[in-house]
């Protein structure tokens, strides 16, 4: 999928999301990673939404989002509850969408200004 939106350089955004691979401010990444408006953090240790709970949030809440927009590939898939809710306790809201709703949203909001945080987990590739 292409998204075509110019943002004039004021956030990293998402310009196209394939099986395998997503494009970020024209730059291709394979692997897992975490994506605010103003930091890419890359090799996000997580290739399956199922390894992720309680203990996994640090490298999410360093970034301080008020919102998490999780991309977990190419189809929908909730991480364990307890992942929620640990993120949930400490007042940052998280949606879970596939990697191609997760991009539209994430830049939407980026536009916007918010403090929005998307974390995309692509699949090893082998």
């Amino acid at each position: 999928m292409e998204l075509s939106r110019d943002n004039d350089g004021h956030y990293l955004h998402v310009n196209s999301v394939q099986d395998r691979h997503i494009t970020v401010a024209g730059r291709k990444l394979e692997n897992s990673f975490l994506l605010t408006p103003r930091r890419m953090v890359e090799d996000w240790p997580v290739a399956d939404v199922r390894v992720l709970d309680a203990s996994s949030i640090g490298g999410i809440i360093a970034l301080q989002p008020e919102l998490v927009v999780l991309g977990t590939g190419m189809c929908q898939i909730f991480p364990d509850a307890a992942f929620m809710a640990a993120l949930l306790r400490r007042g940052i809201g998280i949606e879970v969408m596939d990697n191609a709703a997760a991009a539209r949203t994430y830049d939407l909001l980026a536009n916007e200004g918010r403090r929005v945080m998307a974390a995309f987990i692509l699949q090893e590739n082998s």
